[in-house]
């Protein structure tokens, strides 16, 4: 008798460990804002995503510290700021020069499965891929490219550190799943891909967003494009809380809801002129809600947080030690103490180099401009492909934009210096750095930013090398505008621009 219950007493030692360690889950969207009714958009509603803001905790002012995707997720899968691990160039490390991980940086699926965890990245929904649609999966493989989720990390990493595209093989194990959506992403293509999104939105939610009651920031003019992109953007969320709705019911359905930790956030804000690749709110303000065993329901927090905290508190949940190097913070821990300033980086994206720094305060927004002789709308072959900018091109050559988007758009040059009071002027319009009331701000901002640059490791402009080792990879496709954007950059460079 004593021997078999020293044997059910092992039994059920791993039992009670796996039920004390929540499963994580991590729902990582594509180029978005806030755009969502708890977060008091009006002309759209979001369900699910509100569904979660009121049983868990919402963060109001979370950012970035990249609004780039590649450079995000970097920062987001290690907790630390991309420009202190080297990754902080769009798609970089891809051509014949590599970019390896600091020793002392892991990234956290590989901690998670060193914990016993099962780890994974897909849709959440299986058998569909990032935007919803069936991608009639074969059943046995774990592997299958359209199955497996977004990474588009700028450092080398082994694919083993993702055990399959869901959670539903994982036995007994705990897991650890990223969801990553299509998002903002699901309105672009061809007019023709617009035209077929926005039918698959009417017959999936009943009816479209109309362009005519669309607001815009005021640097936008009200052209038709824009007002057509803007309603499809909110279509793109309608249908991505649609998808975390689907996926949230698949949890409580398979009775793994109330033991899981969840993080809802988008890589950076809407992909627009002053949006994605920029550290004003429109790119780098982002939706940021908590979820699950011991975090508290319906709190709204307003401190200042950054998407690389995800990883220390998602580490903190699930009982692992955060490591001592990692910069993320547990934003959920009892001992927290928030921060008074965060800051942000952006840098070269595809063929485009650029150098912007930022930090943030209470109140103040500090944009360092390192490249000031170069307009703000750098020519770029991704985003010059975009309807919304070709149209604001067209406007401009024409004479028909307001002032205020000459001035924030196209102006052939910009102030090294940037500074907002991001409360009183939230689409960050007026830049007070010349303004003699604010000079005590400024250079308290300034100095602040330097230390940073300096306290973090802050790897600054890439080499040559490493330029054109990347810029092998997007030469293969051929495309002039990328080839002639690259000698551009290069006669930049040696005039000292």
């Amino acid at each position: 008798m004593k021997s078999l219950l020293v044997l059910f007493s092992s039994l059920l030692v791993p039992l009670s460990t796996w039920s004390a360690q929540p499963n994580v889950v991590w729902f990582v969207i594509d180029d978005m804002s806030p755009s969502f009714g708890c977060y008091g958009e009006t002309l759209i509603q979001t369900p699910a995503v509100d569904k979660l803001a009121a049983e868990g905790t919402k963060f109001t002012r979370a950012y970035v510290t990249a609004p780039v995707c590649s450079t995000c997720r970097s920062a987001l899968i290690t907790g630390m700021y991309q420009t202190s691990i080297g990754a902080h160039h769009h798609r970089s490390g891809r051509g014949e020069l590599k970019i390896h991980l600091p020793t002392d940086v892991t990234p956290v699926p590989v901690q998670f499965q060193k914990a016993g965890y099962y780890t994974c990245i897909g849709s959440g929904l299986p058998g569909f891929d990032n935007c919803g649609r069936p991608v009639g999966a074969a059943k046995g493989k774990k592997r299958s490219g359209s199955q497996l989720g977004k990474t588009d990390y700028n450092f080398e990493w082994d694919p083993k550190m993702y055990d399959s595209h869901d959670w539903a093989e994982r036995g007994d194990k705990p897991f650890f799943m990223q969801v990553q959506l299509h998002g903002g992403k699901l309105r672009e293509g061809d007019e023709k891909a617009r035209a077929d999104f926005k039918q698959r939105v009417i017959a999936e939610l009943g009816s479209a967003t109309d362009p005519a009651t669309v607001t815009l920031p005021p640097y936008y003019p009200r052209d038709p494009v824009i007002l057509d992109d803007w309603a499809l953007y909110l279509d793109a969320a309608r249908m991505t809380d649609l998808h975390v709705g689907r996926v949230m019911e698949r949890l409580q359905k398979e009775g793994l809801l109330e033991n899981t930790f969840v993080i809802f956030m988008t890589d950076h804000g809407i992909s627009h002129a002053r949006g994605k690749q920029f550290l004003y709110d429109e790119g780098a303000h982002i939706p940021f809600i908590v979820r699950g065993p011991g975090v508290a329901k319906g709190t709204v927090r307003d401190d200042l947080v950054m998407q690389i905290d995800m990883a220390a508190m998602s580490l903190a949940a699930a009982g692992i030690a955060i490591p001592k190097t990692m910069q993320g913070r547990d934003i959920l821990a009892n001992d927290y103490q928030p921060r008074d300033a965060i800051f942000a980086a952006r840098d070269r994206c595809d063929e485009t180099v650029e150098h912007l720094r930022s930090v943030r305060t209470d109140r103040f927004l500090y944009i360092r401009n390192f490249l000031p002789q170069r307009p703000h709308l750098q020519p770029n072959a991704y985003k010059d492909g975009k309807a919304i900018v070709q149209t604001l091109r067209t406007l401009h050559a024409e004479g028909k934009l307001p002032s205020v988007s000459e001035d924030l758009l196209f102006s052939p040059a910009r102030q090294a210096e940037e500074l907002y009071d991001y409360h009183a002027d939230p689409f960050q319009v007026t830049n007070l750095a010349a303004n003699p009331d604010f000079k005590a701000e400024l250079e308290a901002r300034r100095s602040h930013l330097h230390r940073w640059i300096v306290e973090s490791g802050d790897k600054g402009p890439e080499s040559e090398a490493m330029y054109d080792s990347d810029m092998v990879e997007y030469t293969r496709k051929k495309n002039p505008e990328v080839e002639k954007n690259i000698a551009l950059m290069k006669q930049w460079a040696k005039e000292g621009k």
